[in-house]
């Protein structure tokens, strides 16, 4: 970053700072018992996540990817079965698909939330598959291949439309795999449940990702399944410790992809926080909102959906012209991202699937247009006010040039 002024996109370090002595403690702790992968701290972590989530249950995992990589294996995805996505989203969450054997089919995202779009859902069930209603079995037409689970991503802290995905479904006799990575503490006003479900308390399980920059991260590497299903518990819990459930006695194969104790301790002192750092992140969005409000066409800001209580792991605006502004925010000493300017079914390492330019027209569109300004929970308002500054003086120019 330049400048003395310089914004961060995102500020790890007075997080850190502020939870020295908690986070300190913990590494102390895992010293004196020397119990480093699984036990006691884990085991807290998983009882106070699946309680803050809504769950009955939580199994901690290495990362997001090895949970829903697990939760896909755990539910059964047979091998070449195909499993229906978003292609705006991190590669993860197709890595975890095509490592558990299954196939990728992506669907399009609607325009204001950025996530699965229900109606193009139905839309590619009703012109690319036929469903057997007496086995109660989904193929796809042009494979004659299964169609066996949904993986709904809920991106920048907003949630997809589960009651209208949930439907559809029930009614092919899906699986629903929610990628909750990026929305920890999310909600969502189900009128099924006619109450808020948290984020992973909705679908058959949930992936959720501790990277060190989410919302609630580890020191490190980190992830977690949530699920009221017992049996896909224990099923999970056996696929990331090698396939055992007693030491040495190995019921199926498996992964090594359990949580470390320490990254546990340090999860379970920052959960404590997160209710107050994701209300603290709404009111900056919604400040952001208000401060963006009289800009018209020039700046689409984040559209919470009614049925949304977003938490807002990014910021997320459009403008025709998004690298001319990242360039300049950067000049002026503003740190930004672009989540994520190649879409998935563009992407050199899924050419195989045979998808073009122009097959999924919203996404590409957002693809270049998005740029993720700063959000973190101690942004001040003086810093918000100089991002907004400089992307009015940037639009301004961009106008003022214009013949």
């Amino acid at each position: 970053m330049n400048g003395r002024n310089a914004i961060p996109f995102l500020d790890l370090v007075t997080t850190h700072r502020e939870l020295r002595l908690e986070l300190t403690e913990v590494f102390h702790r895992a010293l004196d018992a020397a119990s480093f992968i699984g036990g006691p701290m884990v085991e807290q972590f998983e009882h106070a996540f699946a309680e803050f989530c809504g769950t009955k249950h939580c199994v901690g995992v290495g990362s997001g990817t090895d949970a829903l990589r697990f939760a896909l294996m755990a539910a059964s995805i047979d091998h070449g079965d195909i499993v229906i996505t978003a292609p705006n989203t991190f590669i993860a969450t197709t890595e975890a698909i095509t490592q558990a054997g299954g196939g990728i089919a992506f669907v399009d995202i609607n325009a204001q939330t950025y996530t699965l779009d229900p109606e193009k859902l139905l839309e590619f069930i009703e012109k690319n598959c036929e469903f057997d209603a007496q086995t109660g079995k989904l193929t796809e037409r042009a494979t004659r291949r299964r169609v066996a689970a949904i993986v709904p991503v809920h991106l920048y802290g907003q949630m997809a439309d589960m009651d209208s995905i949930m439907d559809l479904a029930a009614k092919y006799n899906l699986v629903v795999i929610e990628d909750a990575c990026q929305a920890h503490g999310a909600e969502y006003f189900s009128k099924k449940a006619n109450a808020w479900k948290k984020a992973g308390s909705i679908g058959k399980a949930a992936a959720f990702s501790f990277y060190p920059g989410k919302n609630l991260g580890a020191c490190g590497e980190g992830g977690a399944i949530t699920t009221d299903d017992e049996s896909l518990a224990l099923r999970m819990k056996m696929i990331r410790d090698h396939g055992q459930a007693q030491k040495y006695y190995h019921d199926i194969e498996g992964y090594n992809g359990r949580l470390d104790s320490m990254q546990a301790g340090w999860l379970s002192v920052k959960l404590r926080h997160l209710g107050y750092w994701n209300e603290s992140r709404r009111r900056l969005a919604h400040r952001y909102h208000e401060l963006f409000a009289d800009a018209g066409d020039a700046v689409v800001v984040p559209v919470e959906a009614p049925w949304m209580r977003g938490v807002y792991h990014l910021y997320v605006i459009r403008v025709p012209d998004r690298d001319g502004l990242r360039l300049a925010l950067a000049d002026a000493g503003i740190g930004t991202g672009i989540h994520y300017p190649i879409p998935l079914h563009l992407q050199k390492a899924y050419e195989h699937l045979g998808y073009r330019q122009g097959a999924f027209p919203v996404t590409e569109r957002v693809a270049g247009e998005i740029l993720s300004i700063p959000m973190f929970p101690q942004l001040s308002h003086g810093q918000q006010d100089l991002v907004v500054t400089k992307v009015r003086e940037f639009l301004d120019e961009r106008v003022a040039m214009t013949p």
